[in-house]
């Protein structure tokens, strides 16, 4: 039922990773900007910060974003938002069009294209820029690995947890690894969170 709903609307149903943020990066991103604008209106204790969602959705929707170079307001109405600061004329005619509908369609739809163009491009820019500056990781099956802790820690806490070994390639960037003591413990991880362990062989 749910994927059929995606299917109707056009959405791509993708999963993440726990602790990865950067493959929720639209979402993370937007999380960022409203935590912001709520903080900023909130009072000192942060008790009413409830009360200024509306305002900051307001403000979030009725502002031009980089990465589509579009108002979303725009975007769902067609038509630029009225703001309290706008001067207004009293006077409001109103004309009857035949064609509005079929017009408006139009518009949005040329928006979107827009839009969507836009993103595309912001997108690809930051890929190549991310794809300059980072390593390519490959681990194979039974590979010995520590695991980066997600646990919030303070200056001297230990920052990785393990020995873990690798038991399953879900993709080039994700793994199930498995710790080698506590077998219970399995977690699925991005080669962002891996550190290689090199076992150390002695001479005798």
């Amino acid at each position: 039922m749910l994927n059929e709903l995606f299917k109707r609307l056009g959405i791509v149903h993708m999963y993440s990773t726990p602790y990865h943020p950067q493959t929720n990066g639209q979402i993370e991103r937007f999380n960022s900007t409203m935590d912001s604008k709520i903080a900023s209106l909130s009072n000192s204790s942060r008790s009413d910060w409830d009360d200024q969602l509306p305002y900051v959705i307001f403000n979030y929707n009725t502002s031009s974003h980089s990465t589509t170079n579009t108002i979303p307001f725009e975007l769902m109405y067609g038509r630029s938002p009225i703001l309290p600061c706008d001067m207004q004329d009293p006077m409001v005619s109103l004309q009857i069009d035949p064609q509005y509908s079929t017009k408006l369609r139009e518009h949005v739809s040329s928006l979107t294209t827009n839009a969507q163009h836009n993103l595309r491009s912001i997108q690809q820019t930051y890929k190549t820029r991310f794809d300059a500056n980072r390593s390519n990781p490959s681990y194979a099956i039974n590979d010995l690995v520590l695991i980066k802790t997600s646990k919030s820690r303070r200056k001297f806490d230990v920052r990785h947890e393990g020995p873990y070994r690798i038991i399953q390639r879900l993709t080039n960037k994700t793994y199930i690894v498995q710790h080698v003591h506590l077998h219970h413990l399995t977690q699925q991880v991005t080669v962002d969170s891996i550190i290689p362990l090199i076992s150390r062989h002695t001479s005798t």
